[in-house]
């Protein structure tokens, strides 16, 4: 009965991903979508409320591939 209330014994300690754990573009399969949305980004002075449909289109390329 007191190891159910034993919070303090285990303490997580976060840590960064692995190398490699985010996909990355590597092909460049969405490269236009980022310059559409990076010129965006230039053009209304970091406002990213701006560039929300260019930001979309970007984000559904990488999902779409993977």
């Amino acid at each position: 009965m007191s190891t159910a209330m034993n919070f303090g014994t285990k303490s997580f300690k976060p840590r960064p991903p692995d190398k490699g754990a985010f996909p990355l573009d590597h092909f460049g399969e969405c490269s236009a979508f980022r310059e559409r949305f990076m010129e965006c980004l230039r053009d209304s002075g970091y406002e990213s409320s701006a560039c929300r449909q260019r930001a979309m289109a970007y984000l559904e390329c990488r999902m779409d591939r993977q």
